[in-house]
């Protein structure tokens, strides 16, 4: 049921009102009049913005293109996403809604606030700093997710310092933020697969340095996550020459075989992804070699008895490809 049936106001009107309103949730003592009519304020404008952006299926072109352009030039963007804590409830959801739907409007082969935000890099971090606040991380975080589906703006942040906060995020928040987190985390490194192998090329020292904590991690949920996002990076044949230079180094292969003992069968699982890439790589640095030569009979007996009771003929295969592998050492 709407309580707020008032005369439907133009966009612009509309948006400089939820514009000004914002400040005015700090205005006065808390619980008092002037915010709560602030408040009252906001959900009212976001649900009029909502209804102009979603329509009854068919919205006006004209209208939304007169919002969005009104967005813009008030700064509304960034003003949501570093205001949204002081928001309602659903007035937050409504925020997310508004969000996503700018992001994803398309003129042509355009943009248009994709564009716009390139242009203002702090909504993105905004939006990554919301993961500090547990009331609102999940709704910046569905926010956040949008905004990776486009290589410009995944790109701002994985260029940036604030990329770093993640692994913090990760470790330090509760189970559904830090699964969220996670997740954009995969989102920002797998989606724009040549954008990242590019970046990962150039920042690859400071990259591993930051992404081995999260291998390393005492929670068990983060590490298994993290060894599977190994893997994949180190599968993916964007990501060659990357690979490359992982499996040449001995401390990634010392760690991955102590992890291919963890008390863990599913790290232990994971664990064996990764270090199936040391052993089958056919041009194996001499550092390598040695350490796999120098374990080989040990590495044969753990293999022989390793996760013998998966029922996984591809699994099997490649155990079997890496027992004849050391054997041959």
């Amino acid at each position: 049921m709407n309580f707020f049936k008032t005369k439907p106001r133009a966009p612009p009107d509309l948006v400089r009102g939820l514009r000004d309103a914002i400040p005015r949730l700090e205005a006065g003592a808390p619980g008092g009049e002037t915010r709560r009519k602030a408040n009252e304020e906001v959900t009212k404008s976001l649900q009029q913005i909502k209804a102009i952006l979603y329509g009854d299926g068919d919205p006006l072109p004209e209208l939304v293109a007169q919002l969005a352009t009104e967005t813009y030039s008030t700064e509304l963007l960034y003003h949501l996403v570093t205001n949204i804590a002081k928001f309602e409830f659903e007035a937050r959801k409504d925020v997310v809604q508004i969000f996503n739907n700018l992001l994803r409007r398309q003129i042509g082969t355009r943009h248009p606030t994709v564009e716009y935000i390139s242009g203002k890099h702090d909504v993105i971090f905004a939006t990554l700093a919301g993961y500090e606040n547990e009331e609102i991380a999940l709704n910046t975080g569905m926010i956040l997710k949008e905004m990776l589906k486009s290589e410009q703006l995944a790109k701002i942040l994985l260029y940036s310092d604030k990329f770093y906060t993640f692994p913090n995020f990760i470790e330090t928040t509760t189970f559904g933020i830090s699964c969220d987190a996670f997740a954009n985390l995969k989102e920002t490194l797998t989606r724009h697969k040549s954008m990242v192998a590019e970046y990962l090329d150039k920042n690859y020292d400071r990259f591993f340095a930051s992404f081995t904590t999260l291998i390393l991690s005492s929670n068990y949920v983060t590490k298994r996550q993290s060894l599977k996002l190994l893997g994949e990076i180190l599968l993916d044949r964007a990501n060659f020459s990357v690979m490359t230079r992982y499996i040449a180094n001995e401390a990634n292969l010392k760690m991955m075989m102590n992890l291919l003992r963890d008390k863990s069968k599913n790290i232990q699982f994971e664990a064996f992804h990764v270090f199936k890439v040391f052993v089958a790589n056919p041009k194996k640095p001499p550092q390598i070699e040695a350490i796999l030569r120098r374990n080989r009979d040990k590495l044969l007996t753990f293999l022989k008895d390793f996760h013998n009771d998966k029922e996984d003929e591809q699994f099997s295969d490649e155990k079997q490809f890496l027992i004849v592998q050391i054997q041959g050492l």
